[in-house]
């Protein structure tokens, strides 16, 4: 399953549960705390994405590359 999110700026956020292992990386590296897990699954919460800056922190610190921005 393939969650994607649209901010106003045009970014996008792909996050691929079935790549995710839960490991909480993208949560811990997050600076506007838009990921969290649950059921061991990361999931990022659709009011919060609009901070998200592009910053690709969570992208590069996906050991099992769930995460694509672009």
């Amino acid at each position: 399953m393939h969650i994607e999110k649209e901010s106003d700026s045009m970014a996008k956020i792909t996050l691929n549960s079935k790549k995710c292992t839960g490991c909480g990386q993208c949560v811990n590296v997050c600076a506007v705390g838009i990921y969290s897990i649950i059921q061991g699954k990361a999931k990022f919460d659709e009011k919060k994405s609009n901070a998200c800056f592009e910053c690709h922190a969570c992208e590069v610190s996906c050991p099992s590359k769930a995460i694509k921005m672009g």
